[in-house]
C-alpha cells in the first residue's frame, strides 16, 4: 500500500465530550463505532487538550442540569477553550441538541434558543430538508433531500435577529430545516416554533455545525432508521479527502 493510501485510509478520530449531565455521549460513541473507518474516545469536561482528533462531538443531554439556560454553564467548562482553539484551526465540531445549545452559548454559532412554542417537551421523529449538501457534515446527502431523524428537547426554538437570519441565508449557513414528508417547509412541520423552521446551522467557515435532531439515534435500521448515517459518513469522507 502506498503512503498516500495509508494516509487516506487512516482511522478518522472522533472525540466525544462528556459534561456532567450528558446522556447521549454513549449513543454518539456507539454510532461512530458502526463505521469501520472511524474510532472514538471520550473527553471529560475538564480536559484541556484535543490532540490527535479529527472531529469533536458535543452530545445531547442536560449539561450541568440545564441550570440558568441550556448550555449556559457548559460554555465555561475548561474543555471549551480547547474546542474554540480546535474550531479556530479548522477542526470539525458538531453539536447535537444540547451540544447545539452549548455552541450557541459559546458564540461558536450565531443565535439563541428559546423554549419550545407551546412550552412542551417534544420527542418524536421529524422530517428535515437538506438545505446545504456541500458542508463537511452533509455532503453524503443530496440537495433538497428529505430525511427522518428524531428530536427530544424542550429548548429548540431557534432565534436570531433579522440581519442575522439574512446573513445565514446569504452564506448557505442554514443546513437543515423542518419540513413535511414532501419537503415543503410549513408551519405545521415546525415542531418547536424555530425561526424559519431552522433545525441546524453551520458557521461561515463551515467547520462548526449544530442541530437539534439526533442523527446518532438513527444509524442502524435495528433502531428504527438509518437516515442519520449520512452525517457521520459525510464527516469521515471530508476528513479522508482533506488528507489526500
Amino acid at each position: 500500500m502506498s503512503a498516500l493510501s495509508q494516509t487516506k485510509n487512516r482511522t478518522v478520530r472522533f472525540g466525544i465530550v462528556v459534561f456532567p449531565g450528558s446522556n447521549c455521549d454513549a449513543d454518539s460513541y456507539d454510532a461512530v463505532g458502526t463505521f469501520a473507518a472511524a474510532g472514538a474516545r471520550y473527553l471529560w469536561h475538564k480536559d484541556m487538550e484535543l490532540d490527535g482528533l479529527d472531529c469533536v462531538i458535543l452530545p445531547g443531554g442536560f449539561s450541568y442540569g440545564d441550570y440558568l439556560r441550556s448550555g449556559a454553564i457548559a460554555r465555561f467548562s475548561p474543555i471549551m477553550k480547547a474546542v474554540r482553539r480546535f474550531a479556530g484551526d479548522g477542526g470539525l465540531v458538531i453539536g447535537i441538541c444540547n451540544g447545539f445549545q452549548i455552541l450557541l452559548e459559546a458564540g461558536l454559532l450565531p443565535g439563541a434558543m428559546h423554549r419550545n412554542e407551546g412550552l412542551k417537551f417534544v420527542c418524536r421523529l421529524v422530517n428535515l430538508r437538506v438545505e446545504n449538501a456541500v458542508t463537511p457534515f452533509t455532503n453524503k446527502y443530496k440537495q433538497g433531500q428529505v430525511i427522518r431523524i428524531p428530536i427530544a428537547h424542550m429548548e429548540g426554538n431557534y432565534f436570531v435577529g433579522a440581519a442575522g437570519l439574512a446573513e445565514l441565508e446569504a452564506h448557505g449557513q442554514i443546513v437543515v430545516r423542518y419540513c413535511d414528508p414532501s419537503g415543503e417547509v410549513t408551519k405545521n412541520a415546525n415542531p418547536n416554533g424555530s425561526l424559519g423552521n431552522v433545525a441546524g446551522i453551520c458557521n461561515r467557515a463551515g467547520n462548526v455545525f449544530g442541530l437539534m435532531p439526533h442523527p446518532e439515534r438513527v444509524c442502524d435500521p435495528v433502531v428504527g432508521g438509518s437516515d442519520g448515517r449520512g452525517v457521520f459518513e459525510s464527516i469521515i469522507s471530508s476528513i479522508a479527502q482533506a488528507r489526500i
